[in-house]
C-alpha cells in the first residue's frame, strides 16, 4: 500500500497556458482524498497524471516514496475506475474482473480466489457469468470497481464514477465506495467529482481546484482541507461560493469598525450588521463582502435581522427555500427554512443574521478569520 505526493506539479498542452499549476499535495496511506472543482479546472487531468495516462510538464510525483514521473502506468501500483466503466462487452463479469490478473499470468487458482472475494464484497456472486449488456448501470460500475480491487493496488483512482447513474443509484453506490475504502483501509483513494455532495460525504480531505485566469495567477489549488474546514472556514469567496448547496449569499458592505472578536459593517442598503470575525487588518471604510449560508440565514426575527421581500419560494417537503430581494436585481438571496413555513411573493419577512454565522471577505475576496467555533464541534449521538 502507498501514499501519493505531488510537488509543484504542472501540466500544459503545447504552448498554451497551464491547465494545472503548482499543485502540492500529500495523500498519506489509507486516506480518501477527493478532487473537486468547476468544469475545466484540471481535476481529471491531475488524476490521469497520477495514473500515468498523461505526462507531467514539470514537478515531481511520488507513489510510496518512489519518483514515478517516467514510470509506465502498469508499474505504478495504481488501479483506475473510469466514468464509462470500460468493460469488454464480449467478456463475462468474471472475465472482466480477472482480465488484469490473467494478463499478468497469475495462477488461475489465485485469480479465482481474488475474483470470488471481490464478488462477495460487491454482491456480484450471482452475476459472474453474465455479459455487461445484461447488467444495470450500477452493476456495471461495481464490476469496474471489482476489476480494480482484485489487483490489490496501493492506490485506487476514481474518475467521476457515479456521473452516469441516476440519483437513487448514486447514493447507494456512493455508500458502496465508502464501504470498499473502509474494507481496504490500507489503500489510498483519490476520487474526482464535480459533485460537491460526493466530495463532502466521501472525503477525508478535499482538494478544491480553481479554473481560468486564477490558475495562472495563484496556482490550481484554491484550498485543501477536511470537508468541514472548507465549509466553516473557506479561504476566499471562490471556496465559500463553491462549497455548500444552495451557494452562500454574498452582501456588499463597508467596514465601520473592527476589534479582535467582532466587526461592524454597513450594508449598501443602510442596515448595520455585526460579525464575529477579526478584521483589524482592514481600515474603517474599506469595501467588504458579508457571506451567509442559506441554512444560517433563518427566517424569523432575532436580535440581528434584515427585513426583505420574498420573490419566490420552492417547497421541497422537508424544507422550503425562500428567494428574497437582496437589493441587487441581478442576484437574490436564498433562505433555507423548515418545510411547514410559507410566504407569498411580495410578503416581507425578517431574516436572522446572527453574528456567529457570518463570514467576512475583503475587497480582493480573501476571508478574514472567523471567531465563532461553535459550528466546528461535532456532537456524538447517544444510544
Amino acid at each position: 500500500m502507498a501514499g501519493v505526493t505531488l510537488k509543484g506539479v504542472c501540466k500544459a498542452f503545447g504552448d498554451q497556458a497551464p491547465v494545472v499549476r503548482n499543485v502540492d499535495l500529500d495523500v498519506p496511506q489509507g486516506e480518501f482524498c477527493v478532487f473537486v472543482g468547476p468544469s475545466g479546472c484540471g481535476k481529471s487531468t491531475l488524476l490521469r497524471m497520477i495514473a500515468g495516462l498523461e505526462d507531467i510538464t514539470s514537478g515531481e510525483l511520488l507513489i510510496g516514496g518512489r519518483l514515478v514521473n517516467d514510470i509506465p502506468s502498469a508499474q505504478r501500483g495504481v488501479a483506475m475506475v473510469f466514468q464509462s466503466y470500460a468493460l469488454f462487452p464480449h467478456m463475462t463479469v468474471y472475465e472482466n474482473m480477472a482480465f488484469g490478473l490473467s494478463l499478468a499470468k497469475v495462477d488461475p487458482k489465485i485469480v479465482r480466489e481474488k475474483v470470488g472475494a471481490a464478488a462477495r464484497i460487491l454482491e456480484l456472486e450471482n452475476l459472474l457469468e453474465r455479459l455487461p449488456k445484461a447488467l444495470s448501470g450500477g452493476q456495471r460500475q461495481r464490476v469496474a470497481i471489482g476489476r480494480a480491487i482484485v489487483r490489490e493496488p496501493g492506490v485506487f483512482l476514481f474518475d467521476e464514477p457515479l456521473s452516469n447513474l441516476d440519483a437513487a443509484l448514486r447514493v447507494h453506490t456512493r455508500f458502496e465506495i465508502a464501504k470498499i475504502h473502509r474494507d481496504f483501509g490500507k489503500a489510498s483513494t483519490i476520487y474526482v467529482t464535480h459533485d460537491q455532495v460526493e466530495a463532502m460525504t466521501l472525503a477525508d480531505r478535499i482538494l478544491l481546484l480553481n479554473s481560468g485566469a486564477t490558475v495562472a495567477r495563484e496556482g490550481s489549488v484554491a484550498q485543501c482541507g477536511t470537508p468541514l474546514e472548507l465549509y466553516h472556514h473557506p479561504r476566499n469567496m471562490f471556496v465559500a461560493g463553491f462549497i455548500g448547496s444552495p451557494t452562500m449569499n454574498f452582501i456588499a458592505a463597508r467596514l465601520v469598525s473592527a476589534g479582535p472578536e467582532r466587526a461592524r459593517v454597513q450594508l449598501t442598503t443602510g442596515e448595520s450588521l455585526d460579525a464575529m470575525v477579526d478584521a483589524r487588518r482592514l481600515q474603517p471604510g474599506a469595501a467588504v463582502t458579508i457571506g451567509v449560508r442559506p441554512e444560517d440565514a433563518e427566517a424569523g426575527s432575532a436580535e440581528q435581522h434584515l427585513v426583505r421581500d420574498v420573490l419566490w419560494q420552492e417547497r421541497l417537503g422537508e424544507l422550503t427555500y425562500f428567494f428574497i430581494d437582496s437589493g441587487d436585481p441581478r442576484k437574490s438571496w436564498v433562505v433555507k427554512a423548515p418545510g411547514h413555513m410559507h410566504a407569498n411573493p411580495g410578503q416581507r419577512i425578517a431574516v436572522s443574521m446572527r453574528p456567529s454565522v457570518l463570514h467576512l471577505f475583503d475587497a480582493s475576496g480573501v476571508a478574514v478569520p472567523r471567531r465563532s467555533e461553535d459550528s466546528d464541534v461535532l456532537v456524538p449521538l447517544a444510544a
